[in-house]
């Protein structure tokens, strides 16, 4: 799988997931909201840990310098 993020991109992506992730845990969020930007979380998360965006391929863009 081609890597298409910076580390930048990387993480400023897994600090919103764990700052979401946070704000669930200590009931910040909650309801639909919560399932909402929990879902959201996870893509950041698993997308951050891989180095790799869909979206990022679909629009064949890059933040990663060569």
């Amino acid at each position: 799988m081609v890597k298409n993020m910076s580390n930048t991109d990387r993480l400023i992506r897994l600090g919103v997931a764990i700052v979401i992730g946070i704000l669930i845990l200590v009931g910040a969020l909650n309801g639909a909201v919560a399932w909402i930007l929990g879902i959201l979380a996870l893509v950041l998360l698993v997308t951050a840990l891989v180095g790799t965006c869909p979206l990022y391929l679909l629009l064949k863009f890059t933040t990663k310098k060569d």
